[in-house]
């Protein structure tokens, strides 16, 4: 298995905007038996952390759903928040998510809470650019995973300055433990088959890492942010195997805001 993963990986753009905004412009459907990976095409996932994001998260501030991809968690966070803004590094994402926007608008219900944009949350003034007016919530799902440390400290930067005195950031991350071809068997890779949904991600995207309390320590600094909440969850993907665990894999969460 390992020469094909290789195989697959080298074909990936070595620009990571580029790379995701390639991967998102060749996506057709969502959910289960779509080509997205770490869609389930239910709001399970999101229905674990809603208790978490009530007890810590102010309903009445805006939230950005940083690394938003094709929408499904902010149009979740947009019926629980004043305001659900979906932020995607790619604009194809955007607009894949903008075109879907609408059938879950809950006939009216979130009119004008909801919306999506552009920007590449890793760059200086990125935080400006979402022209939010004062302090915002945070969620970010399965994105910090994907970055390398400079980019991480970046990113963070601009998550500081979107909840400034009063937001909150929610993260969940993968944390797989294993090396890469364990991580890949772990989701239904074999040597004589790939799940098409798995396939896509290691031919167009950057390599994954994972996301834990260390990582986390190091991305936000102990001195700069308080931790209120943290512990193990399930991140879950497209069951494209129909074999029951192989669609979730071991993840974190953390809750942080920061110090004033």
């Amino acid at each position: 298995m390992v020469p094909k993963l290789i195989r697959l990986s080298r074909s990936a753009p070595k620009d990571r905007p580029v790379a995701w905004d390639t991967y998102w412009a060749g996506i057709r459907g969502r959910g289960a038996g779509s080509d997205i990976l770490w869609d389930p095409g239910t709001d399970n996932e999101f229905l674990g952390y809603r208790d978490v994001l009530l007890r810590y998260l102010d309903r009445g501030l805006p939230v950005i759903d940083v690394g938003c991809g094709h929408g499904r968690f902010t149009r979740a966070l947009a019926g629980v928040f004043a305001e659900a803004v979906g932020v995607d590094v790619s604009g194809h994402a955007v607009a894949h998510a903008e075109a879907h926007a609408d059938a879950h608008a809950g006939a009216g219900s979130r009119a004008g809470r909801l919306r999506y944009q552009a920007v590449d949350m890793t760059k200086t003034g990125a935080a400006g650019a979402l022209a939010i007016q004062g302090d915002a919530n945070v969620f970010i799902r399965g994105v910090l995973h994907v970055l390398n440390a400079a980019d991480q400290v970046a990113m963070v930067e601009n998550l500081r300055l979107l909840a400034g005195s009063s937001g909150t950031v929610f993260l969940a991350e993968t944390n797989f433990q294993g090396n890469p071809v364990e991580y890949v068997s772990h989701l239904g890779a074999t040597r004589r088959n790939i799940p098409a949904p798995l396939e896509r991600a290691i031919r167009g995207l950057p390599m994954p890492g994972h996301f834990g309390p260390g990582e986390r320590s190091r991305a936000f600094p102990p001195e700069a942010w308080e931790l209120l909440a943290d512990g193990g969850v399930a991140i879950e993907t497209n069951p494209a195997t129909g074999v029951d665990g192989q669609s979730q894999v071991p993840g974190y969460f953390a809750v942080l805001r920061p110090r004033k």
